[in-house]
């Protein structure tokens, strides 16, 4: 885990932890307003092949509505980044950037409950994708 991520790994194959993503963060309360198939992306623009992997860019609308009445120049890093990927056959990897290190790049302590919040919801999304094994 980076020092602005939180990240579980899985023993379980790619789409299958790809679906329950969804449903961990859906049951969370995020919706995925964005998704990014980063391997076919580098394939087609750069004809590299990499492992499957997908960006989903998840958002609570009640937490982004309040961080953005504090500092509207918070939308510059939303949607909350969750990436899937694989890392073997029955080996995945989910990250989701933390808003802990959102925080420290907006500085503004009227966001740390929202930050806190959508923490605490992260984690427990990739807590309940790792329960699933």
């Amino acid at each position: 885990m980076g020092a602005y991520t939180l990240s579980v790994t899985i023993a379980r194959p790619y789409a299958e932890v790809v679906d329950a993503t969804r449903s961990a963060l859906a049951d969370q309360g995020f919706g995925i307003l964005t998704e990014i198939d980063l391997a076919a992306t580098m394939k087609a623009k750069l004809d590299v092949d990499l492992p499957p992997q997908v960006i989903l860019g998840a958002c609570r609308p009640p937490l982004a509505y309040e961080a953005i009445q504090v500092d509207p120049s918070i939308a510059t890093v939303l949607p909350c980044n969750v990436v899937v990927r694989s890392v073997g056959e029955a080996t995945t990897v989910v990250e989701a950037f933390d808003p802990d290190a959102m925080m420290g790049l907006a500085d503004n302590g009227a966001l740390d409950s929202v930050a806190a919040d959508a923490k605490q919801r992260l984690v427990a999304a990739l807590a309940a994708v790792s329960e699933e094994e």
